[in-house]
């Protein structure tokens, strides 16, 4: 699940700087910020959580763009950022997110880094239809 070469992270929920969450302690312990960004996509309220969804109709999700301070240690950091994700699970179970390369719009730049999509059904889940995490929860 690694593509050489990406060490790029992009994020929209609770990893960004807007929630100063305990996961983005850790985020910014291990990337620089590159600046606020957007990919394709939808956001949905699953409650406690956002959830992304891939989207090619020109949906876009608002997020930020991290880059890793140390290549040599992308590998652990994002394999801790898989386990808070969910995305490392018992052999049994379906993981939440999964975490796959979407090219990504900061300024007039497009790049690619990794997103966590949702995993599972967000039938009947409230759309963020502005597509950012912080408008939601500041206007709820």
């Amino acid at each position: 699940m690694t593509s050489p070469g990406i060490y790029q992270l992009f994020v929209y929920g609770s990893l960004r700087s807007y929630f100063r969450s305990p996961a983005y302690d850790y985020i910014s312990r291990y990337f620089n910020l590159v600046g606020e960004a957007t990919a394709p996509g939808w956001l949905y309220d699953m409650g406690e959580y956002p959830a992304a969804v891939p989207a090619a109709d020109g949906a876009l999700i608002k997020g930020e763009l991290y880059t890793i301070k140390k290549e040599r240690e992308f590998a652990w950091a994002i394999c801790q950022l898989d386990d808070y994700e969910g995305v490392l699970v018992e052999p049994h179970e379906r993981p939440l997110y999964r975490r796959e390369v979407v090219q990504v719009q900061v300024g007039n730049i497009t790049a690619p880094a990794w997103i966590y999509w949702f995993n599972g059904d967000v039938s009947g889940k409230p759309l963020i239809p502005s597509g950012d995490t912080v408008f939601y929860q500041q206007n709820k």
